[in-house]
């Protein structure tokens, strides 16, 4: 009987759907104790969608380790526990005769790869000296001030109005005075939400879901309010705030759960483009090699 291949876009949606429908918005999560998910041995953050999966996990640390690492450690993974499946994609050369002219992009198509990990909680006799003890950010505020004014190529920001938005056209973000939040954090909350969305302007990274003519309400701007909201908390897990007031996500939520019932890459998609405009914001390039090495799995995403 042929082998039927694991659909990982309709498992990470179900995932999604499910703390949703349990009142769970799993990138608002208080993620500053736990740090930002990372591999214990490579110490290489995991990205995209998988920061949503191993976040709500709701460790105390987010450090994992894959079946055979903790073996090779000396350890070993606790009797029941279950794993975590990790996602990584990337774009790899079309498998066919190259006509491209040579000033044109060459055809690509999509590879998806999947493995398993386990956190440290869910093993015994690690080695001491390799987790990191808890730490907290000592100013998290000035670390948001240091995003903010390296960003290249950011939008003008001003304090006229008080409101909080992105004009696209006229490439800059208007802001209520900071006096106006209920705290500090709720500020650079808003304001990386902000930043994610001028990202997506022509001369950036020319987001479609941004620059092409859309509706409140519709799916295109939907996708791009997903991604500035995956993106601000990516940004603010990074410096270590986190902004407990969802009233402004609320609207939002049956929306998301019925698109993401109709369309189950949405969350993966829009994670994706949520972790290219924060690095865009960070100034800093992907790295394409995440944790290949510990690949099982292999499957082509269908178009």
């Amino acid at each position: 009987m042929e082998n039927q291949k694991t659909d990982i876009y309709q498992m990470v949606t179900d995932k999604i759907i499910a703390l949703l429908e349990a009142g769970t918005i799993p990138w608002k999560k208080p993620w500053s104790d736990a740090g930002l998910p990372k591999n214990l041995v490579t110490k290489k953050v995991y990205r995209g969608v998988n920061i949503l999966l191993l976040n709500s996990l709701g460790y105390a640390q987010n450090y994992f380790l894959t079946f055979d690492q903790v073996k090779a450690l000396g350890g070993s993974v606790k009797k029941g526990e279950k794993s975590q499946t990790v996602v990584f994609w990337k774009w790899l050369d079309a498998n066919r005769p190259d006509t491209t002219p040579p000033d044109e992009k060459k055809p690509q198509k999509p590879m998806l790869r999947y493995y398993h990990v386990f956190n440290i909680a869910q093993c015994t006799d690690l080695p001491i000296e390799l987790i990191p003890p808890i730490r907290r950010e000592n100013h998290p505020i000035e670390a948001c001030t240091s995003i903010i004014e390296h960003m290249p190529d950011k939008p003008r920001i001003q304090h006229e109005e008080n409101e909080a938005y992105y004009h696209p056209k006229e490439d800059f973000i208007n802001m209520p005075d900071m006096e106006y939040f209920v705290e500090s954090e709720a500020y650079y909350a808003t304001l990386f939400h902000e930043l994610v969305h001028s990202t997506g302007h022509k001369d950036r990274l020319n987001r479609k879901e941004l620059v092409e003519p859309t509706r409140f309400g519709t799916l295109q701007y939907s996708t791009e309010e997903l991604i500035a909201e995956i993106g601000s908390c990516y940004l603010q897990s990074l410096v270590g705030i986190f902004h407990n007031d969802l009233s402004n996500s609320a609207a939002y939520i049956q929306g998301w759960l019925a698109k993401l019932r109709n369309d189950k890459r949405c969350i993966v998609y829009a994670s994706g483009l949520a972790q290219k405009a924060t690095d865009y914001i960070l100034d800093v390039k992907a790295d394409t090699t995440e944790e290949v090495e510990h690949t099982t799995k292999l499957q082509p995403a269908t178009a």
